[in-house]
């Protein structure tokens, strides 16, 4: 029997699941430390350089490289935890504690890592005004006490405000170009609205994107291709994904699309709304599209449109697609949380997928290598996908963690691969 009815009350957080494996910790540090009299001539380094330190791997791999970070302390500094997204186990926080040099304010934790690893991180600096260590309060208080790389000018926004994240990726070149406003290229346009919906209860803030207007004088039979990305409010106000779709338009990766980006609001209604929701997928389909294409000459084919989101919103997109499968045809999503629920009927969506019809969607899904607790229903959800006969499914795991920094690679080589010819 197909489970059509979603579970409700279940616990807003993902398994408590131990890391599988330690994080990849190397002993010495990717470039000899100096000792007191060194001191300000290697910070002076450091600032040319640039941090993360990275050096060749001391085992030999060419395929892996000693990555060291580096926090400055100051004589009140009682310890410094780093936080790269997923290299750190909160039931280990210790194993995160970096090491002072000796006599020195160098504080530094080096990770043996595959040179594809991109990631963003931050530091908890203890700077002796909170709970001593060993006090039970103390790993909760260092995790407030968050602060960015000041040797490191990338950053990514932070998913709810605040400081921003440092960002490190040892791939050559960086995916970060893909990203930059590039001179020359045509532009689309941004436009924020407000849509009333009978589902939710009330008004949605949502960003529209439009093409180029060249693009635009010139839509093809059919209408534009559409997308819809979840956590609108990210994606584009601190993310700027019509710079992605701009350059992505202009290398002829994908044909010139429209976009709608409905926002999350806040953590709370995320995740009221982003699990499984008959009347969030109804105010999708039966409310945002009809809107869209009252906005713009959208297409109706529900193989030209794409339904896109992460975590919590990719479990939301392929849920939305499989309610709905006449109005969007391609699902794309990066670590999608098909784990939930936690506790009672666990992976429900997985389990009526394996219990449902064969439906007209495709499904793009990638996971990181760094994500121990999404990874196993994730490489479940592929192997129920290929037995319900999902047979263009296409499953990837990227080297990183639950991160927009690697979302952001994901979804553009996703768009790209699912609108494959579906150029004008």
């Amino acid at each position: 029997m197909i489970p059509t009815a979603p579970p409700e009350g279940a616990p807003h957080h993902p398994p408590r699941l131990p890391r599988p494996h330690p994080v990849p910790r190397l002993a010495e540090p990717a470039v000899p430390l100096p000792g007191p009299a060194g001191v300000e001539e290697f910070w002076a380094g450091v600032r040319r350089r640039g941090t993360p330190l990275i050096a060749p791997d001391p085992q030999g791999s060419p395929a892996h490289r000693a990555v060291t970070f580096l926090w400055r302390g100051t004589p009140a500094t009682r310890a410094v935890q780093v936080l790269p997204n997923k290299l750190a186990d909160p039931r280990s926080p210790e194993d995160n504690l970096m090491t002072r040099a000796p006599g020195t304010d160098i504080w530094h934790w080096t990770v043996r890592l595959r040179c594809d690893w991109r990631g963003t991180y931050d530091f908890g600096v203890d700077g002796g005004d909170g709970p001593a260590p060993g006090d039970p309060d103390y790993w909760p208080w260092l995790r407030t006490r968050r602060r960015h790389d000041p040797h490191n000018p990338a950053t990514l926004p932070r998913r709810w405000g605040g400081e921003p994240l440092s960002r490190a990726e040892l791939t050559t070149p960086p995916a970060e170009f893909r990203w930059r406003r590039r001179a020359g290229v045509p532009h689309g346009t941004v436009t924020e609205h407000t849509v009333p919906s009978r589902h939710l209860g009330t008004a949605r803030r949502v960003w529209l994107y439009a093409p180029p207007a060249t693009a635009l004088r010139a839509v093809p039979p059919g209408g534009l291709p559409l997308l819809v990305l979840l956590d609108g409010d990210h994606w584009q106000p601190r993310l700027d994904v019509a710079g992605l779709l701009d350059n992505l338009v202009a290398d002829g990766r994908i044909p010139p699309l429209a976009a709608v980006l409905p926002d999350a609001v806040d953590a709370g209604t995320r995740w009221r709304e982003l699990t499984c929701r008959p009347w969030f997928a109804a105010f999708l389909t039966d409310e945002l599209l009809p809107w869209a294409a009252r906005m713009l000459p959208v297409t109706d084919d529900p193989s030209r449109t794409v339904i896109a989101g992460q975590s919590l919103g990719g479990l939301t997109a392929a849920y939305t697609a499989l309610e709905a499968p006449h109005r969007f045809g391609n699902v794309l999503a990066q670590s999608g949380s098909f784990w939930w629920p936690e506790g009672p009927s666990p992976e429900w969506l997985t389990s009526r997928i394996a219990d449902g019809p064969r439906l007209p969607v495709r499904f793009r899904l990638s996971f990181g290598l760094q994500e121990w607790v999404a990874l196993p229903a994730a490489r479940r959800l592929r192997d129920t996908l290929a037995a319900a006969g999902y047979t263009d499914a296409v499953y990837r795991e990227f080297n990183g963690g639950h991160d927009y920094l690697c979302w952001r690679t994901e979804l553009a080589d996703g768009l790209a691969a699912l609108l494959a010819g579906t150029h004008g």
